[in-house]
């Protein structure tokens, strides 16, 4: 029997349950691909999940298709979520809302202390505002995670591997090499004001100890994978950046990924455009065009999703490790489940965490992953 709640914004939800349960772990975003993947993945680890979103229909859909114990539950925007996660403290919020560096600091402040919180941001404004809040985390005895996904994982866990009882490295660079299969449609509002949000910060890497810019697309570098082929990656202002420079404590640290253009007329034209976009106007001009552009169903570029973690230590010597997994979109879900179900079951450190800090390694090979050490 379907339940009506009142979402305490002057919306109702449906549930599959009598009432909301503070053990839930309660999914945001739950009509769209990751969040439905991630709930199906809770649900069939036989754990109460509760998809939020704000169109009952879609949600009611979503939930149809789901096994276990899947209930829904309707709010009109960030403040209604918020709100909600006040009144009930569900045991886990998982956040796949973005623009993250607006919707997690709003997030957060709802969730401590009553709820534990994950997102799947790779942003370094989203990653700095979740990161810094360890100290409450930690009082509160709740565990936050930023970056439960493909990114940051793929470049933390080579990374934290190579690390393993060495000294500080002199310099460290990560790159982030996703495969993933795309379905036709338009972009959608949230993708479109994460990308269009993030073009104003520009670049960012860390030198001489600390976090200077660095233009979106510069130190380029073009290296071969594990399976031959090659690829050219950019510096770009992630959560990997903040992830390895958190890890390592190395005093130069470059994130890249091979998602940004690395040509010199692209990289010229990005800062010019950025100013323009923290006009209000300009940046909701912005996003509506790009979250309405269409693309065509594609087929993964290439058979595996790569991360690679480049170490340099003060004595000469350099390491490369890899992680290897297939979908990035699959891992991602993966990964957001599995910190997900650990923190309900109080298998996670509290504090505010990347994923492997919060778990340890173990993540990659419970997600679907695998590492390729040196």
């Amino acid at each position: 029997m379907t339940h009506s709640i009142d979402d305490g914004a002057g919306h109702c939800a449906e549930g599959a349950g009598d009432v909301v349960s503070s053990d839930e772990l309660w999914v945001l975003g739950g009509t769209g691909r990751t969040g439905r993947d991630i709930a199906r993945l809770l649900a069939a680890a036989d754990l109460p999940v509760r998809l939020v979103g704000r169109d009952a229909d879609r949600l009611a859909a979503a939930a149809a298709g789901l096994p276990g114990r899947v209930g829904v539950l309707t709010a009109a925007d960030l403040p209604a979520m918020a709100l909600r996660i006040r009144q009930d403290a569900p045991a886990v919020v998982v956040n796949t809302v973005g623009p993250f560096a607006r919707t997690a600091p709003a997030l957060l402040e709802a969730c401590l202390p009553g709820s534990s919180y994950l997102d799947l941001a790779n942003d370094f404004v989203a990653a700095d505002a979740v990161l810094g809040l360890d100290h409450r985390a930690r009082d509160a005895g709740r565990t936050v995670v930023t970056g439960a996904g493909f990114g940051v994982l793929a470049t933390e866990a080579p990374l934290v591997a190579l690390l393993a009882d060495r000294p500080t490295p002199r310099s460290v660079r990560v790159d982030s090499i996703a495969s993933l299969a795309l379905t036709g449609g338009a972009m959608g509002e949230a993708l479109a004001a994460t990308i269009v949000e993030a073009l104003p910060e520009g670049g960012r890497r860390v030198a001489g100890g600390r976090r200077v810019r660095a233009g979106v697309g510069s130190h380029p570098s073009r290296f071969r994978l594990p399976d031959g082929s090659e690829v050219t990656t950019g510096a770009w202002p992630s959560g990997d950046l903040v992830a390895a420079a958190r890890a390592s404590a190395a005093p130069s640290v470059i994130a890249a990924t091979t998602e940004v253009p690395t040509g010199a007329v692209v990289r010229s034209v990005v800062p010019l455009v950025g100013p323009l976009l923290r006009i209000a106007p300009f940046r909701r001009f912005a996003t509506r065009r790009l979250a309405a552009m269409p693309f065509s169903a594609k087929p993964r570029p290439r058979e595996h999703s790569w991360g690679r973690a480049r170490v340099e230590w003060p004595d000469g010597t350099v390491q490369v490790a890899w992680l290897r997994a297939d979908d990035a979109g699959d891992l991602t879900a993966a990964v957001a489940a599995a910190v997900a179900s650990r923190i309900a079951r109080g298998a996670a450190e509290p504090g505010a965490h990347t994923p492997v800090s919060a778990v340890g390694l173990d993540l990659v090979r419970e997600a679907g992953g695998e590492l390729l050490l040196p």
